[in-house]
């Protein structure tokens, strides 16, 4: 029986992008092997966590790596580890008073919820989030005077979620906490680049296996040896809590391999699959289609879709009916209050192209 329909549910074209919500992204076959064999076999586990770390930070010129079970662990752990500083004591005791440098410093417009806030994750690490500038402003010196004798870290958000306009960069972050002795934490959880962070001498970079790297439920944090080792510890803690399968580490390993050979779809090439599509929805009434680049400047472009006066529908209205549609169709929705709906076609293949400018037609006709 298809498990859709054993299990009741609705198939999807998912022109969000690689979102949790719609199970991020597609793993391929030869990920999936070596998730296989992972589920047909034993290990040592710790020696897996340390072996495949080893193994992922040679191929990405860090100090050292270690596979965790999402960027969200991710965040948490790095914050739990920065705050014990590698003391057995913390991973059993981690909200002990006597740990005191809990100030976990961000620039007030990445305190984003991804899916979950940022500030949640910190707590869930025993951190208290101090946030630094303002909603549309963040400079090193706002940075600069929010460090205490009880910051832990600063913790630098680098997303399309975050706000963008007169953000200071990530090398600004990087010398502001080196310049207090302190480690900067960076959440890059769906960026595509995985050494140019390393270059800039971040200390902790946390990325999602399942975004860009295309790989099974997981995430990698790396960087600087002595973090990662702390951030080991916490799998006797509140690591235990966020523990990853076999299967699912040798399939992160695997998508990282491949991704470091293969990397993400060209811009070039995306850019050409796009334009077929923006000329079509172009031809449909009450709209006006084109074409964009991702806000946080990664070499993704996305058809914007600006519903007009004119309209029959609201965007609103589009994008509910679209949801509502068999299959769903899931757009990303984070400009729908302006009116425009942006389609993301990573992952849609031109027959599924087809079927949203046909539901659209019928959307703005008034047959749906």
């Amino acid at each position: 029986m298809d498990l859709y329909e054993k299990y009741n549910l609705r198939n999807v074209i998912n022109a969000s992008g690689k979102m949790t919500i719609l199970g991020v992204s597609k793993v391929p076959s030869d990920v999936i092997k070596q998730q296989n064999f992972g589920d047909e076999h034993f290990f040592e586990i710790s020696d897996l966590i340390i072996q495949t770390g080893k193994y992922l930070a040679n191929l990405l010129n860090a100090e050292d790596a270690i596979i965790v079970n999402s960027a969200s662990a991710g965040i948490v752990l790095a914050v739990a580890a920065v705050i014990g500083k590698g003391k057995l004591h913390h991973v059993y005791h981690p909200f002990d008073v006597r740990y005191t440098q809990r100030e976990i410093i961000m620039p007030k417009g990445q305190n984003v919820d991804y899916g979950a806030p940022e500030e949640l994750m910190v707590a869930l690490g025993g951190g208290k989030l101090v946030e630094a500038g303002y909603a549309n402003m963040c400079k090193p010196m706002h940075l600069e005077m929010q460090v205490t004798n009880q910051t832990g870290a600063i913790l630098y958000v680098k997303s399309h979620h975050a706000v963008q306009k007169s953000m200071l960069s990530i090398k600004d972050a990087v010398e502001v906490a080196h310049g207090h002795n302190l480690p900067l934490i960076l959440d890059a959880a769906a960026e595509e680049d995985m050494k140019k962070y390393l270059k800039l001498g971040v200390d902790i970079i946390i990325f999602s296996g399942a975004k860009s790297l295309e790989g099974p439920a997981s995430g990698l944090v790396y960087g600087k040896k002595k973090y990662i080792d702390w951030i080991r510890m916490q799998s006797h803690g509140i690591g235990r809590a966020m523990k990853i399968g076999k299967e699912n580490i040798l399939g992160l390993a695997a998508a990282i391999e491949r991704y470091l050979k293969v990397g993400p779809e060209p811009g070039t090439d995306m850019r050409r699959r796009l334009m077929p599509f923006l000329k079509e929805l172009n031809q449909l009434p009450g709209i006006k289609a084109e074409e964009i680049q991702d806000a946080a400047g990664r070499e993704i472009y996305r058809a914007a879709v600006i519903v007009t006066e004119d309209s029959a529908n609201t965007a609103t209205e589009i994008v509910k009916k679209l949801k509502n549609s068999n299959p769903a169709i899931y757009t990303r929705e984070y400009r729908v209050n302006e009116g425009i709906i942006e389609f993301d076609i990573r992952a849609v293949q031109k027959a599924e192209m087809k079927k949203i400018i046909s539901v659209l037609t019928n959307i703005q006709k008034g047959e749906i």
